[in-house]
């Protein structure tokens, strides 16, 4: 793994996210409560001994600079590193990142002096728990040029991912970004039998790129000098026929959550008994950054299949099927059903706080199905619940997206609202 170096792409504007991503990046988006999004990749890679890793940012990127700066400083006396390579305009390209490929185009004048055999690339808004090591020994074993990490799928899940069709020698020789209906019954899978594609079943007869890429060194930089922006567009389907491009089939968890109902599900999803992903692991635990901040208090409360945060200060609600973030202060007599608080960076030493509002949820507060982002003050009485089904919306301090209330970063829910 020391021949390996690994660059994680801190994505775009992040469109299908907003208004999560309205100042901040993907990958610095806060999940499960206490982490953030990017810690997944990084975590992933420091298990496979993988220590030498830049982090491609662009968009609103502040946060997840700050965030990687303060996390993950490493053994001063090795050679692994964390890194952050921000877009820039140089002498020879003054445009910023158009794509996945594009970005790695324009950061290979900083990381093609280090000695590496393999480049591993990753996306930053992925929730998965992966062994890098049987992934790189899989693309050193086929004799790989490329090899790309890829996962069985449903009809209604290959209409929104790169969908592979094989030979019979388990090479990749055909693959159609996000296929409409119209075409699936074109694509059903001709992966080959055996345990290399065991993972197959008729409910899950699609295997799907997961945007997790293995590149031999002088592949990927030849693969560099030739047109294309985009790596799932463009540059895997012009590999394919004149390189030697296998897949890698993963069995585990995996979920995209670059939009707001992806992202919602993949928090509740954790509160649920036997969730298919959770932070508890004995040996491969997600890292994120240290706070040291104060045990929970609790007075009076009735939570149930929720994960609640350290720091934060619960007075006699009630909590179920929620993720309850960091430093959050929940008032007396407010109602927490199926949503998703992510916390806040402060505690407010004032009252009452800003507009007259404090810092938090306040009391006879009702949510449900809703998404409550970081330093947002909900005033008394309020009550956020999409009776009437809207799958968009606006309001003075919360939208509705995918059919989820969604508060932003620092807004204020006023009462009567």
């Amino acid at each position: 793994m020391n021949d390996v170096l690994t660059l994680i792409l801190g994505g775009g504007r992040g469109n299908r996210l907003f208004p999560l991503t309205r100042m901040r990046s993907k990958p610095a988006v806060p999940i499960g409560g206490k982490y953030r999004l990017i810690d997944i990749p990084i975590s992933n890679c420091l298990h496979a001994g993988l220590k030498r890793i830049f982090v491609l940012t662009q968009f609103n990127s502040a946060s997840l600079n700050r965030h990687i700066a303060q996390t993950y400083r490493l053994d001063l006396f090795s050679e692994g590193f964390v890194e952050v390579l921000a877009a820039e305009q140089t002498p020879d390209n003054a445009d910023w990142f158009q794509g996945t490929a594009d970005a790695v185009r324009q950061a290979a004048r900083h990381f093609t002096g280090y000695d590496a055999e393999y480049y591993l690339i990753l996306a930053g808004d992925h929730l998965y728990r992966m062994d890098f090591c049987e992934l790189v020994d899989a693309h050193i074993e086929s004799r790989a040029d490329i090899t790309i990490a890829a996962q069985p799928v449903n009809p209604a899940d290959a209409t929104q991912m790169g969908i592979f069709r094989f030979d019979a020698s388990g090479q990749i020789n055909g693959f159609e970004e996000k296929p409409d209906a119209g075409r699936l019954a074109e694509m059903k899978s001709s992966a080959p039998a055996g345990p290399a594609f065991g993972g197959l079943t008729p409910d899950k007869p699609f295997v799907a790129s997961m945007g997790i890429y293995v590149f031999s060194r002088d592949t990927l930089l030849d693969t560099l000098q030739r047109p294309g922006v985009d790596f799932g567009k463009e540059i895997i389907p012009a590999a394919l026929g004149a390189l030697n491009v296998h897949a890698y089939l993963y069995r585990g968890y995996w979920a995209d959550v670059g939009t707001i109902a992806a992202f919602y599900d993949a928090n509740i999803q954790l509160t649920h008994r036997g969730a298919p992903f959770n932070f508890f692991h004995p040996h491969r635990p997600i890292y994120t950054h240290p706070r040291f901040l104060p045990s929970i208090r609790t007075y009076n409360c009735a939570i149930d299949a929720a994960i609640v945060a350290e720091g934060c200060y619960l007075d006699e609600c009630r909590i179920s099927e929620s993720v309850v973030g960091i430093r959050t202060h929940v008032g007396t007599g407010a109602a927490i059903t199926r949503s998703v608080l992510l916390g806040a960076d402060f505690y407010e030493e004032e009252e009452p706080g800003r507009d007259g509002v404090a810092l938090g949820i306040g009391r006879d507060v009702v949510l449900d199905r809703v998404i409550v982002d970081k330093n947002a003050r909900i005033a008394d009485g309020v009550r956020l619940v999409n009776d009437d089904h809207l799958t968009t919306g606006e309001g003075d301090g919360w939208c509705i997206r995918d059919g989820i209330i969604v508060v932003p970063k620092g807004a204020i829910v006023r009462r009567g609202t």
